[in-house]
């Protein structure tokens, strides 16, 4: 099979296997990839997105919003050919020497300065965070404070320290969200649901 073949019947599989479950349409490609991407089938249910929030992002991408992940590894994940065609980049600060100074500096983590170097940036901003729970209650830091006012925020950091109450903590921010409820999620799926988004905007089927 080629790849576009397998990846097609592993969609239907997914389809078969979540049977009558009953998934807001609008959704369900996010669920479903995240799911293609870990064959966890957890997604369906603990995935949770504010209300118009995929109705957003895409609008945002086809204005050409650019990606901050937290991780190189979601970096690397997501489609930069479809983004760049919608006008956008992606963009990790996180191993920069600027950033890594600075931390040292400051007695934190690279991941929180590497969101504050972001907020600097001139465009609509999609935040993709997959990994540390740090980098999204800075974003949280900065949208309380009137210093950021991104598109979209994905928290789906994965662990244990601080994983559950970051991600509890941004549905209660005044912003569009999709967060995975618990300790799941990581930077793969970070990047999925960001190709999800890219995808949809892009009119592709899956």
């Amino acid at each position: 099979m080629l790849p576009f073949e397998i990846e097609k019947e592993s969609f239907r599989m997914i389809d078969e296997i979540l049977g009558e479950t009953t998934i807001n349409p609008l959704h369900a490609p996010l669920i479903k990839r995240a799911i293609h991407t870990s064959a966890d089938f957890d997604y369906a249910t603990n995935l949770c997105f504010s209300d118009h929030v995929v109705e957003r992002a895409i609008q945002a991408l086809k204005n050409g919003a650019h990606i901050v992940t937290d991780t190189q590894m979601a970096k690397a994940g997501i489609n930069k050919t479809t983004l760049a065609s919608l006008g956008g980049e992606v963009h990790c600060f996180v191993a920069d020497e600027d950033v890594a100074k600075r931390a040292k500096e400051e007695g934190t983590t690279r991941s929180a300065i590497a969101i504050e170097k972001a907020a600097e940036l001139n465009y609509p901003l999609i935040f993709a965070v997959g990994n540390a729970p740090t980098a999204l209650m800075k974003i949280k830091e900065l949208i309380e404070t009137g210093k950021l006012s991104p598109e979209l925020v994905i928290g789906v950091p994965v662990g244990f320290v601080n994983v559950v109450e970051s991600k509890e903590q941004m549905m209660q921010v005044n912003v569009p969200y999709i967060v995975a409820k618990g300790r799941k999620g990581g930077s793969n799926i970070a990047a999925a649901l960001c190709n999800a988004l890219l995808y949809m905007a892009v009119n592709r089927q899956i």
